[in-house]
């Protein structure tokens, strides 16, 4: 995946004096499912709407499927489907209705297959047997996956989604993340935008990392994890004992992790094996009753990077 199907160079976004988006340099390889990540206010969906040409760029370059955003915007997002910001529908029309209305609008669509297109789409986001239904009688998740629906009603290139699990149930957040597997199998590039680590971990196969309007980390979901801390954690009723050995290691303790009966350290990159650090423990008179060695996860490498939290839920 050496080509891109997104790039920005220097991207910025102000509105004001205040810049939601901060010379982003976004590189997302074609056929990447790609997360992108960040606190609420950190510029994500401002930076979608640019790409999408919804939304004028400061300054900068944007460059998707190899065109030059917003200069060939009307070639490029016939390729593109997004959903972007939440679904908006009719609410007085079905939910089949409601996408041949769309469908009609896209010059480029063929009203002699719309009929069919409209069907496959619900087909693949598990609305079919609502297809007749009011979209006021939908319930939010029904909503979201129309909105997938509506992105999948030709064949795209590049899918951009914004959140798009929201507010669905369990099985439908499967249904949404075997439908993305699906689509980048068949060659799509799928570029997510969510805060549900599990959504991120499980899909997508790169990520990139954004923070009050800036780009703090990107590449594959390996390399982000690998630029974190690996830590030694030691269940011990000898805290203060464990502390001075592995000071006396070279090992940085952290206190935040250190309660009354589990001692932190950092490991850093040192060649000090584990089976080293427990005999060094025993001789110093530590009983341990555990020991691990925990290398980072991409919620660890979040938190690190962004200084804030991330929600877990699946």
């Amino acid at each position: 995946m050496t080509e891109l199907a997104i790039e920005t160079r220097a991207l910025t976004k102000r509105f004001g004096h205040h810049a939601a988006v901060d010379q982003v340099d976004l590189a997302v390889p074609r056929g990447a499912v790609f997360g992108f990540l960040g606190p609420n206010g950190s510029g994500k969906t401002t930076t979608i709407r640019m790409l999408l040409g919804l939304a004028a760029a400061t300054s900068g370059e944007i460059t998707v499927l190899g065109q030059v955003i917003p200069d060939s915007v009307h070639a490029v997002l016939p390729r593109v489907g997004a959903l972007v910001e939440g679904p908006a529908f009719y609410p007085f029309l079905s939910g089949a209705a409601n996408l041949r209305r769309l469908d009609s609008a896209d010059r480029f669509a063929r009203g002699r297959t719309r009929n069919s297109r409209v069907d496959h789409a619900l087909e693949r986001v598990g609305l079919t047997h609502a297809a007749g239904k009011k979209v006021r009688a939908y319930s939010l998740g029904m909503k979201q996956r129309l909105g997938i629906a509506n992105a999948l009603l030709g064949p795209r290139d590049l899918l951009v989604l914004d959140e798009p699990t929201n507010g669905l149930d369990p099985q439908g957040t499967r249904e949404v993340r075997g439908l993305v597997r699906d689509l980048a199998a068949d060659g799509t590039t799928v570029f997510v935008s969510s805060h549900l680590l599990a959504e991120i971990e499980q899909i997508c196969t790169h990520a990139a990392v954004m923070s009050a309007g800036r780009l703090v980390a990107q590449g594959t979901l390996a390399e982000l994890r690998q630029g974190g801390v690996t830590r030694v954690r030691v269940r011990t009723p000898d805290v203060g004992a464990a502390l001075s050995v592995l000071a006396g290691l070279g090992l940085a303790t952290d206190p935040f992790s250190s309660d009354a009966a589990t001692v932190s350290a950092r490991l850093g990159t040192g060649i000090l094996l584990p089976e080293a650090i427990v005999a060094a423990l025993v001789i110093g008179g530590v009983r341990v009753r555990g020991f691990s060695i925990d290398s980072p996860s991409l919620e660890d490498r979040f938190v690190e990077l962004t200084g804030e939290g991330f929600d877990i839920v699946s």
